[in-house]
C-alpha cells in the first residue's frame, strides 16, 4: 500500500498573490429571509392519514412483517414519520421493521449504514422496532437493454414494503420523477448493486428514464403496496404528508414534485462573486451540497443552468454524519484544509463510483485558512475593487433562512420585503478563520451564554 502525504501549499505565497487583504474586504450583515411557510400542524396525526390511505395495508393478515424504508438524508420530520408508522402498524398488529434503503451510502457497508441512520436519530430504541440493515440484494428483473434490475433481500423476505421518502427536485436531473417515492424503490431498495446499475443505466439512457421504468418493474416484482411522501417548505419542516398506494405513486409523484419545487429553499440573489458553504454532508444532499441551490451540477449529459451564477464557491468542512464522505467537493473551487484532513476516500470514492459522476470527487484549491481562501477568491473573480465583492456565507445548502451577505448584496437586496437585515457587522477574521457562528445576532449569542452560565449554575448547586 501505497501511503501518500499531501503538503499543503504554502499559506503566505498563496495570500500574497493577490493584492486585496482583509481590510479591504467589504463590511457584512446578518440577513433573515422571511417566507410564509406552510405547515403540518400534527406530523403523528397525518402520518396515521396517510397510513389510511393505502388500502392494501387493511388486507394484510395479523402477524404480517412489513419493511419501511429509511434514507440517508436529514429530513427533519422524518424520524418521527417513521416512528408514527412503527406505531401505527403495530395496531394493525402487524410487525413493522425499519431497514436502510440508501444506495451506496454508509459505505456501502450494513454497519455503515446502520450508523448513518443513528446518525440521523433513527435506531432501534427510538423507532420501537428492529432495524434491519444488510446489502444482500437479488437480481428480479432486467431493463430493456438487458442491465440487471436488483431488490434488497429484506425487502423481498417481507410480507409488505412501504416507501417513505421526501419528494423533491433532484440535484442530479429533471425529470417528472427526481427524489421520491420512485426513486427510492430504484436506488433505495437497490441498494449498492441497484443504484450502481441504474446510475450505469442513466449515463446512456437518462435517469428521467432509467428510474421510472426500473421502478415500474420493482413494483412488479417486490411486495411494495405503497408509500408515504413527505413534501417539506422552505423550513425543511413538513408542509404535507401523503399515503400514495404502490398504482397511484406514477399518477400522483409529479404533482407532489411541482409542490415541493414551488418550496425549495433558495438564496433571494442569484449572482454572487462569492459563496462561501460551513458544511457539505450526505445528510444534507445526496451530492454534499443541493445542485438546485449552487446553481452547479456536474453530472453526464445534463446541462448547468443558468441561475443562479456562483463565480467562486468556498466550502469550509464536512459533517460529521457523513463519516468523511465529501461527495460534492468537486463542486467547490476552493476547499478549507479541515475539510481535506476530514475526507475518507474510500467512503466518498464508493459513492461517487456507484453514483457514476467522479468529477464531483476532485479536490480543489486548498487553503489553509480561511483568510487564504478569500484572497484567492478576490483574486479569481474578475472584480477589480475587493470592497465592491458580492459574497454571501450559508451554513450549508440545506439552512438558508439566516446568511450573511457582503455590503453589496445587502444593497441590492434592500428593497426585498421578504429580506430582513438583522444586525450590520465590520467584516472580520480571528487568527486568520472567519467567526464560528455568525448566524445569531449578539444580543441572541448574549441570552444564550447568559441560559448556559445559569444553567451551569443550577447543576453545580444541584451536585
Amino acid at each position: 500500500m501505497v501511503d501518500i502525504e499531501l503538503e499543503l501549499p504554502d499559506a503566505e505565497r498563496l495570500a500574497a498573490l493577490s493584492d486585496a487583504t482583509p481590510a479591504d474586504l467589504p463590511g457584512v450583515a446578518l440577513l433573515e429571509h422571511v417566507r410564509d411557510h406552510p405547515r403540518v400542524d400534527d406530523v403523528p396525526a397525518a402520518t396515521r392519514e396517510a397510513l389510511d390511505a393505502i388500502p392494501a395495508l387493511d388486507a394484510l393478515p395479523a402477524g404480517a412483517e412489513v419493511g419501511i424504508t429509511a434514507g440517508s438524508r436529514g429530513i427533519h420530520d422524518m424520524p418521527t414519520v417513521l416512528r408514527t408508522m412503527v406505531d401505527a402498524l403495530r395496531e394493525r398488529e402487524l410487525e413493522p421493521f425499519v431497514f436502510p434503503a440508501m444506495g451506496s451510502h454508509g459505505g456501502a457497508t450494513a454497519e455503515g449504514q446502520r450508523e448513518t441512520l443513528a446518525a440521523l436519530g433513527v435506531t432501534a430504541e427510538t423507532m420501537g422496532c428492529e432495524i434491519r440493515s444488510s446489502m444482500a440484494a437479488e437480481r428480479v428483473a432486467d431493463d430493456e437493454e438487458g442491465r440487471p434490475i436488483y431488490a434488497a433481500e429484506d425487502a423481498l423476505a417481507a410480507d409488505a414494503v412501504l416507501l417513505a421518502n421526501r419528494v423533491k427536485a433532484h440535484t442530479d436531473f429533471r425529470g417528472r420523477y427526481e427524489s421520491g417515492l420512485v426513486k427510492m424503490a430504484v436506488i433505495g431498495l437497490g441498494k449498492q448493486r441497484g443504484a450502481e446499475a441504474t446510475h450505469n443505466a442513466g449515463l446512456v439512457g437518462g435517469l428521467d428514464e432509467v428510474i421510472p421504468e426500473r421502478a415500474a418493474a420493482l413494483f412488479e416484482a417486490t411486495p411494495v403496496i405503497g408509500g408515504v411522501a413527505v413534501v417539506e417548505n422552505a423550513d425543511d419542516r413538513a408542509a404535507h404528508v401523503e399515503g400514495v398506494p404502490v398504482d397511484e405513486i406514477f399518477d400522483r409523484e409529479p404533482a407532489l414534485l411541482e409542490r415541493s419545487k414551488e418550496l425549495l429553499p433558495t438564496l433571494p440573489v442569484s449572482e454572487l462573486d462569492l459563496l462561501v458553504v460551513d458544511e457539505l454532508g450526505k445528510e444534507i444532499s445526496g451530492t454534499g451540497m443541493d445542485t438546485n441551490v449552487l446553481g452547479r451540477v456536474l453530472y453526464h449529459n445534463q446541462p448547468e443552468p443558468d441561475v443562479p451564477s456562483f463565480t467562486r464557491i468556498y466550502v469550509r468542512g464536512v459533517t460529521e454524519a457523513s463519516h468523511g464522505n465529501g461527495i460534492g467537493i468537486g463542486l467547490a473551487d476552493v476547499v478549507h484544509a479541515d475539510l481535506v484532513a476530514d475526507l475518507d476516500l474510500t467512503e466518498t470514492y464508493v459513492n461517487v463510483v456507484t453514483s457514476g459522476e467522479p468529477s464531483r470527487a476532485r479536490i480543489p484549491l486548498i487553503a489553509e485558512r480561511d483568510e487564504v481562501a478569500l484572497r484567492v477568491a478576490a483574486s479569481t473573480t474578475g472584480v477589480r475593487d475587493p470592497a465592491d465583492l458580492r459574497i454571501v456565507r450559508i451554513p450549508n445548502t440545506l439552512e438558508l433562512g439566516r446568511f450573511v451577505a457582503s455590503e453589496p448584496v445587502v444593497e441590492e437586496l434592500a428593497d426585498r420585503d421578504d429580506v430582513r437585515v438583522l444586525e450590520r457587522r465590520p467584516f472580520e477574521l480571528v487568527d486568520g478563520e472567519l467567526p464560528t457562528d455568525p448566524y445569531e445576532t449578539a444580543a441572541e449569542a448574549a441570552r444564550a451564554s447568559e441560559s448556559e452560565s445559569e444553567s451551569e449554575s443550577e447543576t453545580a448547586t444541584d451536585d
